[in-house]
């Protein structure tokens, strides 16, 4: 079970996934899949490797998404490699110019690139490129992508599958502000537009994730012994909600989350700043 300990599996729940159905809804589809040299995206991207879809990998390690292009064109999917920062300008628009050209159009994006950031205010004060470059690509990215393709994807009835964090729903964290507030931006912005993408036939999906085990959470040290889902099960829920249309993919403990981040906020609110405060005392006595 996608190598979890045992309290992984009670909180990583595994629901069933149908690959023949996977395969009946994206043959002969293209899918974008944006971050797909590592974690999730490339794991998304192996799991479509048997169908006969067209899958478009962006993300800016292009000798990373090249050995993916040999490996999955072994099997029947093919691929198109192109390497993007998407926080570039002219490198989206040169993106955007491409998808628009698609003879067979695009039936799915899965905004699955995001950076990470935990950084105390104190240390932020002059690195104000901490929230530009957050901004930039959590947020302002996939905002301008999907105001490009939409009418692209109404022609095919198309699919747009957010891959979120369960932070966007939760009580915001200190050290996080950077992080939490562009996944919540667009978090934001997708469930705004929804009523209207609906009516141009376009679903949409939003998977609010918790610690995912990617290359993105190596840097925090405390993550590294966390419990934490596995990309390969990440992709085979995304795979579900390709074939289901689901709206929403969330873990059954998040609505305790939610109620918790409602009902303790005040409380929440005073205990927080006492123990940051201790923990800087500590920090200093070091």
């Amino acid at each position: 079970m996608h190598n979890y300990t045992l309290l992984e599996r009670a909180l990583f729940f595994t629901s069933s996934f149908n690959f023949e159905k996977l395969r009946d809804e994206v043959n002969g589809k293209t899918v974008l899949i944006t971050g797909a040299s590592s974690g999730i995206g490339k794991e998304l991207a192996y799991l479509l490797a048997d169908t006969t879809a067209h899958l478009i990998l962006v993300a800016r390690r292009e000798e990373s998404m090249n050995v993916m292009k040999v490996e999955i064109e072994k099997a029947s999917a093919s691929v198109t490699v192109f390497p993007v920062d998407l926080r570039n300008e002219e490198e989206l628009k040169r993106l955007l110019a491409f998808l628009h050209q698609l003879s067979d159009g695009l039936d799915v994006v899965v905004s699955n690139a995001g950076i990470s950031i935990n950084r105390p205010l104190a240390q932020s004060l002059d690195r104000y490129h901490d929230f530009t470059r957050t901004m930039a690509l959590n947020y302002f990215a996939p905002v301008q992508l999907l105001l490009s393709l939409i009418p692209v994807l109404e022609k095919k009835n198309g699919h747009i599958i957010n891959v979120s964090t369960i932070n966007a729903l939760l009580l915001p964290i200190p050290y996080w502000a950077a992080y939490q507030a562009s996944k919540t931006a667009f978090d934001t912005w997708l469930r705004s537009a929804e009523p209207e993408l609906k009516i141009k036939n376009i679903s949409t999906t939003s998977i609010y994730l918790p610690l995912v085990k990617t290359p993105m959470i190596e840097p925090t040290i405390a993550y590294q012994t966390s419990s934490a889902m596995s990309p390969v099960h990440v992709a085979e829920i995304i795979g579900r909600a390709l074939y289901t249309k689901r709206k929403v993919y969330k873990p059954w403990w998040l609505i305790f989350g939610q109620g918790a981040s409602v009902i303790f906020r005040a409380p929440l609110s005073f205990i927080i700043p006492k123990l940051i405060k201790k923990k800087e005392r500590e920090r200093d006595s070091v």
